[in-house]
């Protein structure tokens, strides 16, 4: 008996996947650089730092990058793409907020004045090849955006004088108002003298007397597009004149299908009401089209992105349709739903073999949406994962290479840094997503934090996974196609309790019941009302058993519960996570649980020391195949901390219980495969710290899965690859 899907394998299949067909060539990351390795010699490694703005030099070898938290520049040298190098820092003195390459010369804008009622900045040419600073121009306010014409006779500077948002709920107006500077550029030094001040107040309708410049960009008519984030409005001026040549509202958009509520459910079945769209970066198609992002920094934005033609008639609007993409990869922010969605924020557009291409960047998302510019509706190419909150691109098409900035750094949760992403366009086929949802009643099943992986029991490449409490209010059985790349999600299952969502659950493993049904595992909180306990489901995934963890299991409980859950013969074996009160140091207990007798007992499993400040090992997993169970054996680090990612195994003769509160006999462990390479071969280089799954089906074929925690503090990326055959001995799984 098999867990029965919601529809026919087959039906959902070809129902499903709005994703799009892949032509060659594509675009795949090739490297990820972590801009904390580029700190100045002497600074703490543990600082906040950022890789927000970036911008390459004329060669396209070497990135730059504005580090807001940090207060300088990085460069970074990708003489070799795949392998890039710390280049070099420049301390500013201010806040860098921009960057923009004119010639050999860096543009800089930032601010040095953190007051929002006497705001003040300058912009400074920085030399490519000392990496020192040179002339610098006051701006007379807080700059944003700084853009460079692509003759190199100008630079532009987006003077937002940016709101308070903790003053009268942020609305406004706030001023003094913003404006936009025109600079006349020398062989890339800005003329301070020749700099001319755009006003453009009294053209919007929502506060025309405090207009907020955004985002700026050149047409190759040296035409200056200006975004009016707050106003909702876009401006356009003549370079060389300085004069407004004209101006439109950005109007509004209503938004069917899409998921409004932060309540622990993917659910696409609401609606928004016309709201300001709200435009972050702006960029032209041309000379005479827009393409807008559509963040909302006020009222929410409309969650897409807008072309425009340059009377200010809408061309094209996507309306959900990148966050439906979103949804589909598993990239869906739910944190976000009632507020800005996906927030589309940042904008790149290049011509690419002779194809315009348009690249979004969804800032929540953590991805980038890659857009063919047809003239009409924009197609898309690609999703392509990113770090955490993508601001900034760059696409160098001599060289085939896209960067993207990724300015969200962790480091005070121990968690991901900021990176600078890089993908090459070259033939080939997508790298990523690796797994993807189906769609059912015209929406897409959303998907994410998948804790827990298991294989049916009769077909081969038929698996289930469970997502664990980021989905607290919606908790989910998944239904997984392996034999398709992408992996494919082709049904979802609530599991329920007396008709409703079933409460107080975090599921970390699955196990087939092999009568249609499932064994789940829940980690349990108990601060948080969470019981420590194994949950069992019928084939509707309805709950029909539930058994709490003994006292004499409890005595030294901590959170760190339940990661996973296996039948062997008649007895339920369940991997706890880390050592509890009770366990000794660097041993974790695995417990069984007859069904039939309700007899508890449990051995206990040698963990490796874990390596680094704040880190700690633990269990992710249990599957059984052959004469051994197999689990997953991980430290909670990320990125180029981590030290341990493996499959492990224990012969099943090794599993002889003892009963609870006496002595626990120690397992032995054999390491059958470091997960390292495979993690570093999947993204290039970012580890992801949370390896989560592992299923082995009944050809013997291995899975394992990550969990991207819900894109909350996340990169939102689902690791979802094949090991290949198990069978054998150790070795032939050890790369």
């Amino acid at each position: 008996m098999r867990l029965t899907p919601i529809l026919p394998l087959a039906a959902v299949l070809l129902a499903s996947s709005t994703l799009v067909s892949f032509a060659e060539p594509v675009f795949n990351r090739i490297a990820s650089f972590p801009v904390a390795s580029n700190l100045p010699e002497g600074t703490d490694p543990a600082s906040e730092t950022s890789a927000e703005i970036i911008t390459a030099s004329k060669d396209g070898r070497t990135l730059v990058y504005s580090d807001s938290p940090n207060g300088g520049i990085g460069f970074i040298d990708i003489s070799d793409a795949r392998a890039p190098k710390a280049g070099g820092y420049l301390a500013i003195d201010g806040e860098p907020t921009s960057v923009a390459v004119a010639g050999d010369t860096v543009l800089v804008g930032f601010r040095t004045s953190d007051s929002k009622t006497e705001p003040a900045g300058q912009l400074g040419a920085v030399s490519l090849a000392t990496k020192t600073m040179g002339a610098t121009c006051d701006l007379g306010g807080q700059p944003d955006s700084v853009a460079v014409s692509p003759d190199g006779t100008l630079a532009a500077v987006a003077i937002e004088n940016e709101r308070d948002e903790d003053l009268n709920d942020g609305a406004l107006p706030q001023m003094p108002a913003g404006f936009v500077v025109i600079l006349p550029l020398q062989d890339g030094t800005p003329d301070c003298a020749g700099a001319r001040r755009v006003e453009m107040t009294g053209l919007a309708t929502i506060a025309p007397e405090d207009p907020e410049p955004e985002f700026v960009a050149f047409n190759a008519r040296n035409e200056l597009a200006v975004t009016l984030q707050e106003n909702n409005h876009i401006v356009l001026i003549d370079g060389a004149s300085a004069a407004v040549t004209g101006h439109f509202s950005a109007g509004t958009v209503a938004l069917e299908g899409v998921d409004a509520k932060d309540d622990g459910r993917l659910a696409f079945v609401d609606s928004i009401e016309a709201r300001p769209r709200e435009p972050d970066a702006i960029k032209w198609l041309g000379t005479d089209r827009l393409v807008i992002a559509n963040e909302g920094d006020w009222k929410g934005g409309t969650r897409g992105f807008t072309v425009f033609n340059r009377d200010g008639s809408v061309a094209s609007e996507s309306g959900p349709s990148l966050e439906m993409q979103a949804a589909l990869a598993g990239h869906y922010p739910d944190k976000r739903s009632d507020a800005k969605g996906i927030e589309p924020e940042g904008l790149e557009v290049a011509a690419f073999g002779g194809e315009t291409l348009i690249f979004v960047l969804a800032e929540r998302a953590s991805l980038v949406g890659v857009y063919r510019d047809t003239g009409a509706e924009p197609q898309l190419l690609q999703i392509l994962p990113s770090g955490i909150s993508p601001e900034g691109a760059v696409a160098i098409p001599a060289r085939n290479l896209l960067a993207t900035a990724n300015e969200a750094d962790l480091v005070e949760d121990g968690a991901a840094r900021s990176h600078v992403m890089l993908y090459e366009r070259a033939e080939g086929v997508p790298a990523y997503p690796q797994i993807v949802s189906t769609m059912k009643d015209g929406m897409p099943i959303g998907f994410g934090a998948l804790s827990g992986l298991a294989a049916d029991p009769q077909t081969p490449g038929l698996l289930y996974a469970v997502s664990d409490s980021v989905y607290g209010a919606a908790p989910t059985l998944f239904t997984i196609d392996a034999t398709t790349k992408p992996a494919r999600i082709v049904a979802a299952r609530p599991v329920t309790d007396k008709g409703e969502a079933a409460a107080h659950l975090d599921l970390e493993g699955l196990t087939p019941d092999g009568a249609g049904g499932a064994w789940l595992a829940s980690e349990g909180r108990t601060d948080k009302d969470v019981p420590h306990q194994l949950v069992h489901v019928d084939a509707t995934g309805a709950v029909t058993e539930t058994v709490a963890f003994p006292p004499a299991l409890l005595e030294g409980e901590t959170r760190f519960g339940a990661e996973g859950i296996a039948m062997i013969g008649d007895r339920l074996w369940v991997a706890i996570q880390r050592p509890w009160k009770n366990d000794p140091a660097n041993q974790t207990k695995l417990v069984s649980y007859d069904p039939k007798t309700k007899e508890w007992g449990a051995v206990l499993y040698p963990l490796d020391a874990a390596e680094g400040e704040g880190a700690w090992t633990g269990l992710s997993e249990i599957t059984v195949h052959g004469d051994h169970a197999y689990f997953i054996e991980r430290d909670n680090q990320i990125g180029a901390a981590a030290r341990l990612k493996a499959i492990t195994r224990v012969a099943l003769a090794e599993l002889t219980p003892a009963p609870l509160g006496g002595p626990l006999p120690v397992v032995a462990k054999e390491t059958v495969r470091d997960l390292l390479p495979d993690l570093k071969a999947q993204t290039q280089g970012y580890v992801v710290d949370k390896v989560e799954g592992f299923a082995i089906d009944g050809t013997g074929t291995g899975y394992v899965v990550t969990d991207n925690d819900g894109v909350d503090d996340s990169s939102g990326e689902t690791l979802f690859f094949s090991i290949g055959r198990v069978d054998g001995a150790a070795a032939s799984l050890t790369k």
